[in-house]
C-alpha cells in the first residue's frame, strides 16, 4: 500500500481529516511485532484485561514453558493445565490460548503466506470463530499484523473519538454511521484509522495539559 496515495486519497475525501493529515504529515509505521497471524493472536489473547507489563511476563513464561522463541501450537497444546496456570493464565484465559493453537494447528487460522490470498471477510470469519478473540482483534490483526489496505473498525473508541474532535462533533458518531462515512476513504480506510487514532491522542495530550 502506498501510504502517499492513501493520504492524498483521504484527503480529496474528508477536507477536516485532510487537515489534520497535513498538519501532521506521514506516519512511520514501526514492524509488526509478529509475523504470523498465529503468533499476534496468541499475544492479543494474553493481553486481554492485563496490564501491558503483566500480559508481557505471562507470554514470557509461555514461551520458556515451551522451549521456544514463539511456542509451535502443538507443543503449548501438550501443555498441562498446571503449567498453564504456573505461567498466570485464568481457567478461561487458558482455554482461550489453548483453542488459538488448537485452530492454529487444524489450519483454522492460516499462516501469513495463505492469509495473503484471503479476502478480510473470510479471515474475520475464520478467527472469530476462535474462544475468546471478537471482531476487534481480528481487524487489529488485520491492520498491524498482516498490514491490510482496507480496514475500519468502528466499534473502536478511538477511532470514533478522534472523528467527533476533529468534526467538532457532540458525541462519537455510531458505528454504523461511521461506517457509512469510511466508504468514501475506501480502499485506504485502514490509514484513515490510523490517522483518527492520532488525532485522539492529540486530543487526550491536549487535556491532560490544559
Amino acid at each position: 500500500m502506498s501510504m502517499k496515495l492513501a493520504r492524498e486519497h483521504i484527503i480529496k475525501a474528508d477536507s477536516v481529516l485532510g487537515g489534520f493529515i497535513r498538519r501532521f504529515g506521514p506516519i512511520k509505521r514501526a514492524q509488526p511485532d509478529f509475523e504470523e497471524p498465529y503468533h499476534a493472536l496468541l499475544s492479543a489473547v494474553a493481553h486481554q484485561q492485563l496490564h501491558a507489563r503483566a500480559a508481557q511476563a505471562i507470554f514470557g513464561r509461555l514461551k520458556l514453558a515451551c522451549g521456544e522463541t514463539l511456542p509451535d501450537p502443538h507443543v503449548l497444546l501438550a501443555l498441562p493445565d498446571a503449567t498453564l496456570r504456573a505461567c498466570g493464565f485464568s481457567a478461561n484465559k487458558a482455554l482461550a490460548i489453548r483453542d488459538v493453537a488448537a485452530k492454529a494447528a487444524d489450519g483454522t487460522i492460516p499462516t501469513r503466506a495463505r492469509a495473503m490470498r484471503l479476502a478480510d471477510d473470510e479471515l474475520i470469519q475464520r478467527l472469530v470463530s476462535i474462544r475468546g478473540v471478537g471482531r476487534w482483534t481480528v481487524e487489529m490483526i488485520l491492520i498491524f499484523t498482516l498490514r491490510r489496505p482496507d480496514v475500519l473498525p468502528i466499534d473502536d473508541f478511538g477511532v470514533r473519538e478522534g472523528y467527533k474532535r476533529l468534526h467538532g462533533l457532540d458525541a462519537q458518531p455510531k458505528p454504523k454511521a461511521l461506517a457509512e462515512i469510511g466508504e468514501a476513504f475506501a480502499p485506504y480506510r485502514s490509514t484513515a484509522a490510523l490517522y483518527l487514532w492520532k488525532a485522539a491522542d492529540e486530543a487526550k495530550s491536549v487535556k491532560t495539559v490544559s
